[in-house]
């Protein structure tokens, strides 16, 4: 706990057998109370390396949903665990456990209550090994998402995030794809429901056992990225009214 503040950390896996354990040994226990472990349908066996570390609260989906679908049980089971605050965390070790105390500190403090570790602040994605192609694909998509969104972040494209409980709770998620395309129709969402997102340097590691999405599913993505943020701005207008808007 952190201020009396419940710590969740959910780890949305597919074939992360490899590399949980490096994950896991690095979540900071002292201040994490609950690590939830959804697998999504995954061939090898990340569940049962799951159980061999332990972990207390895993989830196996009997088909894969997809990397959205994967994240929306991890929502809603650490919601279930009364969770403060929730981490999410890709367990194939891209991006390092070590920064979880200080973006939950951001939030337990009332700084920000959306904290997103960014690759692009500082040179850590390029360091760490971040194909040339997706480097500038996601500097020229955030700076497009920034001018139709009116934001301001060095990154649109990050997997690791922390969220308040306020924040999950008044977001409808259950709304957005299952596909690649839901962490960017969530932050949609959380500047919709007018709430900031404070960013931390976050060091990144491109290797042959870290999760990435071949060019074809980029480009997909990427199409689907300027959907969502043309949908903001419409919805903004008032000229087409998105269902992944509660209320708003």
């Amino acid at each position: 706990m952190v201020n009396g503040l419940k710590v969740v950390v959910v780890l949305p896996a597919y074939n992360a057998s490899q590399t949980l354990e490096r994950t896991y040994r690095e979540i900071p226990f002292d201040i994490v109370d609950e690590v939830v472990l959804v697998d999504d349908a995954s061939p090898d066996d990340t569940v049962g390396e799951g159980q061999r570390l332990g972990i207390r609260h895993i989830i196996r989906h009997t088909a894969n949903l997809g990397y959205g679908g994967n994240q929306k049980t991890c929502y809603r089971k650490a919601l279930e665990l009364g969770a403060d605050i929730v981490v999410m965390l890709h367990p194939d070790y891209q991006y390092t456990p070590k920064l979880i105390p200080s973006m939950v500190y951001i939030i337990a403090n009332g700084v920000y209550p959306v904290v997103c570790g960014s690759r692009i602040l500082g040179k850590g994605a390029l360091k760490g090994g971040m194909p040339y192609y997706k480097y500038v694909a996601n500097r020229i998509l955030t700076l497009v998402q920034n001018i139709l969104i009116d934001q301001k972040l060095s990154e649109y494209h990050t997997g690791y995030r922390a969220f308040s409980r306020e924040v999950l709770e008044s977001i409808d998620f259950e709304a957005n794809s299952d596909d690649f395309v839901f962490d960017n129709q969530m932050l949609s969402q959380i500047f919709m429901a007018g709430f900031e997102v404070g960013e931390v340097t976050c060091p990144t590691k491109y290797f042959e056992e870290a999760s990435s999405i071949n060019f074809s599913r980029s480009v997909t993505y990427g199409l689907g990225v300027l959907g969502t943020s043309i949908r903001h701005r419409l919805h903004l207008w008032g000229l087409v009214r998105s269902r992944i808007y509660r209320g708003k």
